[in-house]
């Protein structure tokens, strides 16, 4: 595996460059400072919201590019490359069928904000791992503000519970398993294979110039768009199978022991 040509990162956060404690790891922020050298663009990509990624990354945020909502939301330093949001009709649609599921919560995901109900206090609880900022609403009626994802969370499964209530909107929406617990319901080219693309676009990088690494199903189409496309170790199968090539789990560093070899073959 020659890594000599890469000219673009590009990496999930939960359960792939962040371990299972939701943290950054002091390798990988060493590991930066070498990619920044031989001028690799580096580009978090993430179901998560901007403001929650940027808090992970802090250290770094003038340095990369975030790909937030799975591929909704593209920024760097602070300046928007590109958004695909759900029309406020379409938002209004997916509000009342999100709502008929038993046991989900709905998030509504908007660029700086997240809104959701304050019915379950452990709900929210949960959320805070997730979504630095976010808006305690009494209710959805009238809400009128632009966004780019409706995620819904269940605390058992999302592939078992909410997915099958949802699966007929694929085609009109992007419909994805982002995580064991979270479904995501967004623009039908929202996601971060799209994102990567448009990247690839706007910096002349080629597929096989183009390292990713993820580990769900929100992760398939980025992973599609890369040669060297990286599955880590607890990633679900369906990654496994898609993937090029497979590294170490989230909590053995499987990212930074690519980035290693990525930076030696540099050197």
């Amino acid at each position: 595996m020659d890594l000599s040509n890469i000219k673009m990162v590009v990496t999930d956060m939960d359960g792939t460059l962040l371990n299972s404690y939701h943290q950054v790891s002091t390798k990988f922020f060493n590991l930066f400072k070498e990619l920044k050298k031989h001028n690799i663009l580096f580009v978090a990509a993430s179901g998560r919201q901007y403001n929650s990624i940027i808090d992970k990354l802090t250290p770094i945020k003038n340095d990369i590019i975030v790909v937030a909502e799975n591929g909704a939301y593209a920024v760097q330093q602070e300046k928007e490359l590109f958004s695909t949001p759900l029309t406020q009709e379409k938002v209004h649609q997916l509000v009342q069928i999100a709502q008929k599921i038993e046991g989900a919560h709905v998030v509504l995901c908007a660029k700086s904000n997240a809104y959701v109900l304050g019915d379950s206090d452990n709900f929210i609880e949960k959320m805070k791992q997730y979504y630095t900022e976010f808006i305690v609403l009494d209710s959805f009626e009238n809400f009128n503000e632009e966004i780019l994802k409706i995620a819904i969370y269940h605390s058992i499964s999302s592939e078992h519970y909410i997915y099958p209530e949802v699966q007929q909107l694929e085609g009109d929406f992007k419909v994805k398993i982002s995580g064991q617990n979270w479904l995501d319901l967004s623009h039908e080219n929202a996601n971060k294979g799209y994102a990567v693309e448009e990247l690839q676009k706007q910096h002349n990088i080629q597929a096989n110039e183009t390292l990713v690494f993820g580990d769900y199903n929100n992760d398939l189409e980025m992973l599609a768009n890369a040669t060297y496309s990286f599955a880590m170790a607890n990633a679900h199968p369906n990654v496994l199978e898609i993937a090029n090539y497979k590294t170490h789990s989230n909590d053995d560093f499987g990212v930074e022991r690519i980035l290693e070899q990525l930076i030696a073959s540099k050197n």
